[in-house]
């Protein structure tokens, strides 16, 4: 398997990818695209897993805003990450994570934040975020999928307040 940072050319492979995975439905494909033209894209942190040539899986993250009273800090939130049918169940997901936090980590951000399943996502370091003093008003989710992930040590004793999505993840 080849992990390696999505280009341009496989824009559409990536679309048709979502849309096969999320039950062919093209809301995270279009999420995708809309976060590929806003000012929170961050290239190397859209991620492509390849198997025999072909695209097995993708996962983005990409920047927001936690805001307080006193202060904003930046964060990156993971949405979506997918996995072609066919191919899961076979570890790519978990690769994907793995390389996406690594590089999350490398650029020097602190925090990761997403709405995911309670069950899978705590064994990448994920918690429940309101336990934090993080909040999440935009999506009205349970306290359980509001989960944070801690890349840089002491960053959740200092970042804390509302989880702002950027205007992308609306349109």
């Amino acid at each position: 398997m080849n992990i390696r940072t999505e280009k341009a050319s496989d824009y559409k492979k990536v679309y048709q990818l979502n849309y096969l995975a999320f039950g062919e439905r093209d809301d995270e494909s279009k999420l995708i695209e809309r976060i590929r033209l806003s000012e929170e894209f961050v290239p190397e942190l859209s991620i492509i897993a390849e198997e025999k040539g072909e695209i097995a899986g993708h996962i983005l993250l990409s920047k927001a805003k936690v805001k307080n009273p006193n202060q904003e800090y930046e964060v990156i939130v993971l949405a979506p990450i997918a996995v072609r049918p066919g191919y899961q169940k076979k570890g790519i997901g978990t690769k994907l994570m793995q390389e996406g936090l690594r590089r999350c980590k490398g650029l020097g951000y602190g925090l990761v934040l997403l709405i995911g399943h309670p069950d899978y996502y705590p064994k990448f370091g994920f918690k429940p975020a309101r336990k934090y003093r993080l909040e999440l008003r935009q999506f009205d989710v349970p306290d359980e999928v509001f989960m944070v992930c801690e890349l840089k040590v002491g960053e959740l004793n200092k970042v804390h307040g509302e989880l702002t999505y950027p205007d992308a993840f609306f349109s």
